[in-house]
């Protein structure tokens, strides 16, 4: 739904409060983040910031934070055990939900840009961001540490990406990039031996174990031709691991940091390492996340039981999240608590009133009371959500009939597209009330000389766009349902031909009433090549629901005698 980025700055300074207070503080004035963490070392001096949001708001929080950061720390005076080069050390960015790589990197590359052109600090892009490859490794860049870049910077090959090729004195450099999302994660055995739960740790993780001549850990390491010893990888890409025994829980895990989770998702690893302890003769008892992730780990996790099960994949977000927790035993050793570590779930804890966090009563109760939102529009949206759920509690249904064994796969998919669209337009319902008090904020925006009323109306047109825009983007998310519809009324069991009907008439009356709200706030934009165009989008999807709703009830009426 929303574009959510991650940002983790190192601030180098770990003991004075106040100036961490200052620090996030400049973060949190922006819109659109969320601080999720503060975790200042006093010995290392260091602070270790994260937070999330838009990407657009994201590079404005790390800015203001580097800004403030520069102003306050002094790195004459600075010093600490963990290794550094500027009063921001280093800040990456990381993908969370619907951001691609490329665009992590464009995040890192404005921002760059900004520290070194506004702020004068030299910069140096790394990991996926960086434009040399020998930059590519955050410690290289930092080699020689703030005393030696006073020399290292005059070098040709040191030449910032961005800002001056003079060192700050006061500053120092900073290190900005792009990199995947690390989730630390660790696996419950039923031992307290840290030698058995490394013989797991070595099984599992990509630099596996070193190979001796008997096979045995206690034998003769054996040497290849460059006199290294070989090693044996293990099952997993992308996984370091370790197994060692925590007196507080009283029982041995393997500590692993997952750092590609695209390729060695969350369940992976620990279907991994129970495969590996079975085999040993030990038993996997639960897991604990470290820290916060992504939604998607988890949702994924759910999906992947659900399919060991033989299930239907096609739940809600909130059940797969449940079987995931249940499936991994992440809450044996504390309760796990989605909305504190799941990064998505604990952005929107702290977000404004959302609509569809109502019940049906309170909902309808705001609906009536005399605010003008929610309004048409929401409602329309919650029409369409409701539609495409009834498409996929028939594809549900399909899938666990007996005797359809065969096509479970078939309506699980089609389950969980149902899932997909019905969260959309749930966002939808709220984003439209949204859209609806940027129009009354743009209104309410001071009118007295020209230069107010010249960016009054340039705030009312834009409100006007994005007012229209919304709707728009409702009628093309519920106009997907049709054909999930369409197919549950021609193959879907026939015993819920009924509920594909009433599926029908709410998508379909969620385009139209959509459309109304699309119509009536094209009358309030000037731009004649907007409007036009906007109107002509209108008008086709208007058409195609139309054509689409009545090949669909055609075949439902054919059906229920």
């Amino acid at each position: 739904m929303q574009k959510v980025i991650e940002c983790v700055p190192n601030f180098s300074e770990g003991n004075d409060l106040e100036v961490i207070r200052q620090i996030t503080t400049a973060i949190e004035t922006v819109d659109g983040v969320k601080l999720l963490d503060v975790d200042p070392g006093a010995s290392t001096n260091r602070t270790v910031v994260t937070f999330a949001g838009t990407p657009e708001a994201t590079v404005e929080a790390a800015f203001r934070g580097i800004q403030k950061a520069a102003e306050l720390i002094d790195m004459r005076k600075q010093k600490g055990a963990h290794p550094r080069m500027g009063a921001t050390d280093v800040c990456p960015f990381v993908p969370i939900s619907d951001v691609t790589a490329e665009e992590a990197i464009a995040c890192a590359e404005q921002l760059a840009r900004r520290v070194g052109e506004e702020l004068k600090i030299p910069v140096y892009l790394y990991e996926k961001a960086a434009r040399d490859p020998a930059r590519s490794n955050l410690s290289v860049i930092r080699a020689g540490e703030y005393e030696g870049f006073f020399e290292k910077i005059k070098e040709p090959a040191w030449k910032p990406d961005f800002g001056p090729a003079v060192f700050s004195d006061k500053s120092g450099a900073t290190v900005i990039g792009a990199r995947e999302f690390l989730v630390a994660y660790n696996v419950n055995l039923n031992t307290r031996s840290t030698r058995r739960a490394n013989s797991v740790a070595f099984d599992v993780r990509e630099n596996g174990r070193i190979k001796t001549d008997d096979g045995t850990p206690t034998g003769k390491p054996v040497l290849g031709a460059n006199g290294e010893p070989v090693r044996v990888p293990g099952k997993l890409k992308h996984v370091k691991a370790i197994g060692w025994y925590v007196e507080e829980y009283g029982m041995a895990q393997v500590s692993m940091n997952l750092t590609n989770i695209e390729e060695t998702p969350l369940h992976t690893a620990f279907d991994a390492c129970e495969e590996s302890a079975n085999a040993r003769g030990l038993r996997v008892s639960g897991s604990e996340i470290v820290g916060m992730l992504p939604k998607k780990c988890i949702v994924d996790a759910g999906r992947h039981y659900l399919r060991k099960q033989k299930s239907s994949e096609g739940v809600s977000e909130e059940e797969l999240i449940a079987i995931a927790i249940r499936s991994m035993g992440l809450g044996e050793l504390k309760p796990f608590d989605p909305n504190e570590k799941i990064i998505e779930l604990k952005m929107a804890s702290a977000s404004a009133k959302s609509l569809v966090k109502m019940n049906l009563r309170e909902f309808c109760n705001e609906t009536l009371s005399e605010s003008p939102a929610p309004g048409g529009g929401s409602v329309a949206a919650l029409m369409g959500a409701v539609g495409v759920s009834l498409g996929g509690m028939v594809a549900n249904l399909s899938a666990g009939k007996r005797g359809w064994d065969e096509r479970l796969a078939y309506f699980s998919a089609w389950a969980v597209e149902a899932q997909q669209l019905k969260d959309e337009l749930l966002f939808l319902v709220d984003e439209d009330t949204t859209a609806f008090n940027k129009v009354m904020q743009a209104f309410s925006l001071p009118k007295q000389s020209p230069e107010d009323k010249a960016a009054r109306s340039a705030a009312i047109q834009q409100a006007n766009k994005y007012a229209t825009e919304v709707p728009l983007r409702v009628m093309e998310t519920a106009a997907k349902g049709y054909r999930l519809l369409a197919d549950m009324a021609a193959n879907g069991n026939a015993a819920s031909i009924s509920d594909v009907g009433v599926g029908l008439l709410a998508v379909h009356a969620c385009i139209e009433g959509a459309a109304m709200n699309v119509r009536i706030n094209l009358s309030g934009l000037k731009d004649e090549a907007v409007r036009s165009s906007l109107d002509a989008k209108l008008r086709e999807l208007r058409a195609n629901s139309t054509e689409q709703f009545e090949k669909s009830t055609h075949i439902v009426e054919s059906k229920l005698g």
